[in-house]
This record gives structure tokens, C-alpha cells and sequence, in this order.
């Protein structure tokens, strides 16, 4: 997660709830070996949508709270967030043409 800021329980109201850009949040934990596959997809993403969408990183383990409350019972999961509500949800390593065609459908 190089590349990718984190959001945590302190900063995830302002950096995703209240953010004036869409938000790709990716959940993800240390352990797990799918997060591992999709992480430089979401880093190449992170570059592609540079001023369109924010993409932050955020550990499940160290911030279960949020995961609780999004009701992220798999990783790696991606929740996209436009004006603070989830209006989109990708679970799994997904291909990256397929992440992408939902996040065009969120930003049209």
C-alpha cells in the first residue's frame, strides 16, 4: 500500500465522508493473499483517476470499527463512496477492466 494514503477510524469522515471527490476505499489486511494481487491494480488506479476519484487504503485489522460498520465480512473488498454514501461494492481480486467499468459507472 505504497502509494496509497490511509484512512483510519481518526481521518475517515474527512477523507471519504465529506470528500468532494468519489472515494475507492480498499480493505484489506496484512495476511491476506488476494489483498496482496489486487493492492497494484488499486496503486495503478490510484494514478488513472488522479484528480477524479481519491483511492485510500485501509487495514481491516487495525481499524475494525469501520469495517463493522460497513459490513465488510470479505477481503479484499472495494467500496466506492460519492457524497458519503456507498454506491458502489467490489469484493474479491477482480480483474482491472472490471473495477474500472464500475468506477466509470460511478463517475458519468
Amino acid at each position: 500500500m505504497a502509494n496509497l494514503a490511509n484512512v483510519t477510524e481518526k481521518n475517515f469522515n474527512d477523507e471519504v465522508l465529506t470528500s468532494e471527490l468519489p472515494v475507492l476505499v480498499d480493505f484489506w489486511a496484512i495476511w491476506c493473499g488476494p489483498c496482496k494481487v489486487i493492492t497494484p491494480i488499486v496503486e495503478e488506479l490510484a494514478q488513472e483517476y488522479q484528480g477524479k476519484l481519491k483511492v485510500m487504503s485501509c487495514d481491516v485489522d487495525t481499524n475494525q470499527s469501520i469495517a463493522i460498520n460497513y459490513g465488510i465480512r470479505s477481503i479484499p473488498t472495494l467500496l466506492i463512496f460519492k457524497q458519503g454514501q456507498v454506491v458502489q461494492q467490489i469484493i474479491g481480486a477482480l480483474p482491472k477492466p472490471t473495477i474500472k467499468s464500475k468506477i466509470d459507472a460511478v463517475l458519468d
